[in-house]
């Protein structure tokens, strides 16, 4: 069981938590989380004596010993489910996820997930993150969005990924089809609260989100409370005639559940195919073929594929951008929108 040693520097914190979590060393990606849990196992010590009151305060100069056990075998499964994945090394793993796939176990899905998956596919090479043998995984998509996840192997992997999905700092953009084209001359749109273009005829959405009040399973916009969200979109294609849908490129600000969902639905704009903020509407008959309009009807989830990643690796320091192509049943839809 290896021992980290360090010392509290001048003028901590009033709380042993807090002073734990700001001199820790920074190579031992050792989250607040996992100090939490370190000290309440009894695992840390103060000057000697063992200390696990994360209110109790602490001296500066005390010399701190912290015992990290090994990583403990997951409780989930690993599942030979088959992988698309972009890109690997000994720290993180991009994968494109299809639609249909659940990111992480939960009590309606134990089985089946992406993480069950990397679980099989990683095997021996996870070292480890949150003492625990399992992927960490610090963003996620909806299980009927396909696209790119970064995900942790290791504890110093997920520490580096979390701060700069926490920071806003990583790079997502989205592909989505949407009823209806954003027009900065619509008086329509711009009467909507939130809404606003910037140079470009670039779409920015900027609510609130939370919970919505009846339907714990739908998020909602708020201008009172709710946690900030920033969505920027702009038209890459129009279809029909007159133009009745858009394929739109949507990158986010802030990453919030559901948030391109709730806000382009917000806008007057919602995705195809999403039946959880109302992206079923009647298509004009003149404005496209019959088959289009089939296949618009028929589009079984919301049009939404995360296109595009980019981050900084968190351990060698080098910029990383990734794409994954629309999937097939994206790219069947917007043929026929063509055609």
């Amino acid at each position: 069981m290896p021992t980290l040693r360090f010392e509290i520097g001048p003028t901590p914190p009033a709380r042993l938590d807090k002073a734990l979590a700001r001199d820790v060393p920074e190579a031992a990606a050792l989250s607040r989380t996992r100090l939490a849990k370190l000290l309440d196992a009894g695992a840390v010590r103060v000057d000697g004596i063992v200390a696990d009151n994360p209110k109790a305060p602490v001296a500066p100069g005390a010399q701190v010993e912290v015992e990290i056990a090994e990583a403990r075998e997951s409780h989930m499964a690993p599942e030979p489910i088959p992988l698309d994945v972009i890109f690997e090394d000994d720290d993180l793993v991009v994968v494109n996820k299809p639609a249909g796939m659940v990111v992480h176990p939960a009590p309606g899905t134990p089985s089946g997930t992406l993480v069950n998956a990397l679980l099989h596919h990683c095997g021996a090479a996870l070292s480890g993150v949150g003492g625990e043998k399992r992927p960490g995984i610090v963003h996620r998509i909806d299980k009927e969005t396909s696209g790119l996840l970064v995900v942790a192997k290791s504890d110093a992997a997920h520490h580096g990924l979390a701060a700069q999905f926490e920071k806003h700092t990583a790079r997502r953009r989205y592909l989505a089809l949407v009823h209806g084209v954003p027009d900065p001359a619509d008086p329509r749109l711009r009467g909507v609260r939130g809404a606003s273009f910037e140079t470009g005829s670039v779409l920015k959405l900027t609510t609130g989100l939370d919970r919505h009040r009846t339907d714990r399973q739908r998020q909602a916009v708020r201008f009172e409370g709710g946690r900030h969200a920033v969505t920027r979109a702009r038209t890459i294609e129009a279809f029909g005639a007159p133009p009745c849908l858009a394929l739109m490129e949507c990158w986010l600000e802030t990453g919030r559940t559901h948030q391109i969902r709730v806000h382009m639905a917000h806008a007057g704009h919602g995705l195809v195919g999403d039946p959880t903020y109302g992206g079923s509407r009647k298509l004009p008959q003149k404005a496209l073929s019959e088959a289009a309009r089939a296949g618009v009807s028929a589009f079984a989830r919301q049009a939404l594929h995360a296109a595009n990643l980019g981050f900084c690796h968190p351990v060698s320091g080098v910029e990383h951008d990734f794409e994954a192509p629309l999937p097939p049943d994206m790219q069947a839809l917007l043929g026929l929108l063509r055609g």
